[in-house]
């Protein structure tokens, strides 16, 4: 459990280090989400397995990508807490890329035509 709150602690430290970056990138998300909400012919639904399959296309490439970002490798890691770390990390990158993938395909996307089967 120490390890668990530890690495949350650190997680913060990292946030209060660079919540302008966050904050900028949650301000534009919002426009985003706003835009695509205001979109007359966006298509919500029609748009969601397209951002599920970017989201999880970018979880698996975090999970492959981040241990030889930090100078490690999946082959160094022999500790449950380093497995969980990145797990946390590639679902996080899921996350960010559904979250941004969502509002954005929904404005690409055409509802069908009335009539139209």
């Amino acid at each position: 459990m120490y390890e668990i709150w530890l690495v949350l602690n650190i997680v913060w430290e990292i946030a209060l280090g660079i919540w302008p970056l966050l904050a900028g990138a949650a301000a534009i998300w919002v426009v985003i989400a706003a835009m695509a909400w205001r979109h007359a012919q966006a298509d919500w639904r029609a748009a969601l397995p397209g951002s599920l399959l970017l989201g999880a296309i970018a979880g698996a490439a975090a999970f492959l990508v981040v241990p030889s970002l930090v100078g490690s490798s999946l082959g160094a890691m022999g500790y449950w807490v380093d497995w969980g770390n990145l797990l946390a990390i590639a679902c996080g990158a899921a996350v960010v890329a559904f979250t941004y993938a969502w509002p954005l395909l929904a404005m690409r996307s055409r509802p069908p035509s009335p009539g139209v089967s």
